[in-house]
């Protein structure tokens, strides 16, 4: 492997605060397209992406997200972009299908300049009426589930450093 790639992936953080300057649509296709090639259960490509830029529905989507948090703070962190991962419901490895497009979109964002958080409670939202009708919105099946999200835009401020890794992490047998 190459000492570039495992630096990505050592330095990537999950960023929490976002500027609110515009994703370049080639940057945004870039990081899309990344998703696109991560590796699908039985090469079934179960995942949908949705790439949210519109300002309704952006905030529509972090007002859900929030209900199922029992919060009203932003859960997007102010980022410009959220990018949804839903997957059909009916394969088996939805959730694991839709894990690998998101880390795939992480890391070539990272490897972009931008910065990304996984956001959790997409299940929440598309299991429920508020999300199926948002669903029917967009004239997408109802048998999506939602697998995660990702936060995406240039950093507001500096990335901390990573966590000591703990030990025994790998064992070799």
């Amino acid at each position: 492997m190459e000492n570039n790639f495992l630096s990505l992936i050592k330095t990537r953080r999950s960023v929490r605060a976002y500027k609110s300057d515009p994703v370049p649509s080639v940057a945004l296709d870039a990081v899309l397209e990344a998703g696109t090639y991560a590796p699908t259960g039985g090469g079934r490509q179960s995942p949908t992406i949705i790439a949210i830029t519109d300002p309704k529905y952006r905030q529509e989507i972090a007002k859900l997200n929030a209900e199922v948090m029992g919060s009203n703070a932003d859960p997007y962190y102010g980022a410009p972009v959220v990018i949804l991962v839903l997957a059909d419901g009916f394969a088996s490895t939805f959730v694991e299908d839709g894990s690998c497009v998101l880390e795939n979109m992480m890391l070539a964002a990272h490897a972009l300049g931008l910065g990304t958080v996984w956001v959790h409670r997409e299940r929440g939202i598309f299991d429920c009426e508020k999300g199926k009708a948002l669903l029917r919105e967009w004239k997408l099946p109802e048998t999506l589930r939602g697998v995660g999200a990702i936060a995406l835009g240039y950093p507001a401020q500096e990335a901390g450093q990573p966590a000591a890794r703990k030990q025994n992490y790998i064992v070799r047998i």
